[in-house]
């Protein structure tokens, strides 16, 4: 009896905590919900405004998946609380703090303007500008309403009227940003306006006239003279890399209708191939001043720059300030600071932290290459010299700086390596199991490299003396259609390569990528050369990259079958190694391949059913080694001709990749291809300019 009375009390418990404690965490739910996603849309704010730049910069996998990450909540996230404020204001009275909660609406207006530094994760978000407009007008009027249901006549109802006006300007920067950055757009804003040249009729008449009347017409032409950029006079020495900032703005202005796939004219096209081609003109500076086009291109495209970086943009910027520091003072002033609840302690919060992002929104402008240009063309005084040191200081403690511009990295992947799963992986049991190790298996073989000097010296001295010879347009489709051809043909005994170059372009890429290798593990540490030491590194990194272009970006490459090329060749390379289970290293591999018998051709043996290059590959790196044993050939002369196809295939592949990938790849840290296109093209090795002499004056002389 006792033991029956006692579970019947128990289960009587059980059946009222059951009842009690849905409802009890319902109940908190519904208190912390919207608390929860207010202070959530704040912190993705701060996140974005710290980070959201840093991609320009930085190549890193975690900083672009968070970034994507907070740019797709952030909208989502501010939405929803507006939907749950606009539900709450149905009935006001239930929450006796509803008139605070209002304060939020406008606020979340503010957020849903993003921060200065990210206004497009891609350039395909540009697209979608429309969307925001549309989205724009539909949160203002939540907003509004949100406020309206909240009137009471209380003086706390005034605060929302600055915010409100501040959120306008953010959400209206954001969305006029988009647009801006939109393709036809921008395209439109590098277009001239229609130009219909020289009244020809009114000429042709007055040509007649003339002959009517007995004149003996001759016809004096006289071309526009050619534009010679210099880089001026800088007023302000003290800035860094003023040169830099000088020219590359110039030329900017110019070369930003590349990334629109317009032409230049041919007036730009030589102004700017004769200040590349002048001797003082160094490697070094050359990159600084293509550093800094991209990086005006980045922000033009991914932030609200076009918009911040104007007259009319530092008045909005002065006066969102102005609108958010009133409003937290008015609040602050209102509220009874004895007693301070959560809602108005989070509405401090979101006013704090909406004072701060204006602030260091208004450092990182004062901060940027923009600013900086502007400061060096004026003359050094007192209040310049203020503003400069407050400046420096200002980017020493925030950790800014306009000088970085891109990542300086080069990604690398290797056929081997990949092939011999040399790298280990993180619950790859796990992932296996999950079936989603296949969709992430080529990123856990990618790395990077620093970019080295003698890499972008070497690229320099070969553009450099190519443009020499890039002098009309089928000069310059020759020379952006060498993909190594050229070099073996100015060597001699290289006639038992050439083909490797004959061949399609993803094909080739393959070949000497797996050549490079066989040749690299028994050479590199054989000699003792400094100059083969470099031209060997410098090969392997060229080939690692050129190989991580086919399999991850192979919209930058020209049209081919890299990809079943690639794979086929995988599954050729790993059969090998199954064979021989005992091999763990690189080196053994290429050492287990170089021994392959190649005296009969593999498309004799295999036909073309695969398409695998792996012992073609390895016919190609016997040859190269021949060169040395049969042709008398140093390593130097070997590995210089090596990193010299390297360069050109290189340069062929950025000649042929249009401008909107190139710009694509621009948030994710900068591509060396990209610079190595924009470096042609400034040297005159573009398919992209016009072909008359533009501009010319027709006058009639009389006799």
């Amino acid at each position: 009896m006792l033991l029956d009375a006692v579970t019947s009390f128990i289960h009587s418990v059980e059946t009222k905590l059951n009842d009690v404690i849905p409802d009890l965490t319902k109940v908190v739910w519904n208190i912390l919900e919207l608390r929860l996603l207010v202070l959530t849309s704040f912190f993705l704010q701060l996140f974005l405004m710290l980070f959201g730049n840093r991609r320009k910069y930085r190549a890193d996998t975690r900083l672009h998946i968070s970034v994507w990450f907070c740019y797709l909540s952030a909208d989502w996230i501010a939405t929803i609380a507006l939907g749950i404020l606009s539900k709450d204001s149905k009935n006001p009275s239930v929450d006796p703090n509803f008139i605070i909660m209002a304060i939020w609406a406008p606020l979340l207006l503010v957020h849903l303007g993003g921060p200065d530094t990210i206004t497009a994760y891609s350039l395909e978000d540009n697209e979608l500008w429309l969307r925001h407009l549309l989205g724009l007008t539909y949160q203002l009027a939540i907003a509004i309403y949100v406020v309206y249901s909240s009137w009471n006549g209380s003086n706390l109802n005034y605060v929302t009227f600055p915010i409100m006006v501040a959120g306008i300007i953010k959400y209206g920067e954001r969305t006029w940003s988009l647009w801006l950055g939109s393709s036809k757009k921008f395209r439109e804003s590098i277009l001239p306006p229609p130009d219909s040249g020289p009244n020809y009729a009114k000429f042709m008449d007055d040509y007649t006239a003339k002959k009517v009347e007995g004149y003996k017409v001759e016809l004096k032409v006289e071309s526009a003279p050619l534009l010679d950029h210099s880089q001026g006079a800088i007023s302000n020495e003290s800035i860094q890399d003023a040169s830099s900032l000088h020219n590359g703005f110039y030329f900017f202005t110019i070369f930003e209708c590349l990334f629109a796939d317009l032409i230049l004219s041919f007036q730009d096209h030589h102004s700017s191939q004769n200040f590349f081609q002048r001797d003082n003109v160094s490697w070094n500076q050359t990159f600084q001043i293509i550093e800094v086009e991209l990086g005006l291109m980045y922000d033009k495209l991914y932030t609200k720059a076009v918009v911040t970086y104007s007259r009319l943009g530092f008045f909005l910027k002065f006066v969102t300030f102005l609108c958010t520091l009133s409003a937290f003072v008015t609040f602050s002033y209102l509220i009874d600071n004895a007693h301070i609840d959560l809602d108005r302690l989070i509405t401090l919060v979101l006013f704090a932290g909406a004072i701060f992002l204006e602030i260091y929104a208004v450092i990182v402008l004062l901060s940027s290459s923009w600013t900086m240009h502007w400061l060096s063309k004026h003359k050094t005084n007192s209040k310049m010299g203020f503003l400069h040191n407050s400046i420096s200081c200002f980017q020493r403690c925030f950790k800014l700086s306009h000088t970085k511009r891109w990542s300086n990295l080069m990604s690398q992947f290797n056929l081997i390596s990949f092939c011999l799963k040399d790298k280990p992986v993180t619950c790859m049991k796990i992932q296996m199991f999950f079936r989603i190790y296949q969709f992430f298996e080529k990123s856990y073989y990618q790395y990077t490299e620093t970019v080295p000097g003698e890499l972008k010296k070497l690229i320099f001295e070969q553009l450099r003396e190519k443009s020499w010879k890039a002098t009309g347009t089928e000069a310059c489709k020759t020379l952006c259609a060498q993909r190594g051809d050229r070099v073996l043909q100015e060597k001699e005994d290289c006639g038992d390569i050439a083909w490797s170059t004959k061949v399609e372009f993803d094909q080739s890429l393959l070949l000497w990528h797996i050549a490079t290798d066989l040749c690299y593990y028994s050479d590199a540490n054989a000699s003792s050369s400094s100059s083969v030491i470099q031209d060997c590194q410098i090969s392997k990194f060229l080939s690692n990259y050129m190989l991580y272009l086919l399999v991850m970006c192979p919209f930058m490459l020209p049209n081919g079958i890299g990809h079943i090329r690639f794979d086929d060749t995988c599954a050729e390379a790993s059969e090998l190694l199954q064979e021989r289970k005992y091999i763990s290293e690189r080196e053994q591999v290429c050492q287990v391949i170089f021994r392959v018998n190649t005296d009969v051709p593999p498309s004799k043996v295999k036909g073309d059913r695969s398409k695998s290059v792996l012992f073609d590959a390895c016919r190609l790196a016997k040859s190269l080694v021949s060169l040395e044993t049969e042709k008398k050939w140093s390593k130097e002369e070997k590995w210089e001709m090596i990193s010299h196809v390297w360069v050109e295939m290189l340069c062929h592949a950025a000649s042929q990749c249009g401008g909107l990938h190139h710009a694509k790849q621009l948030s994710r840290g900068g591509e060396l291809l990209t610079h190595v296109w924009l470096l042609m093209a400034h040297l005159g090795i573009t398919e992209q300019f016009q072909i008359s002499q533009g501009h010319i004056r027709t006058k009639l002389n009389l006799s």
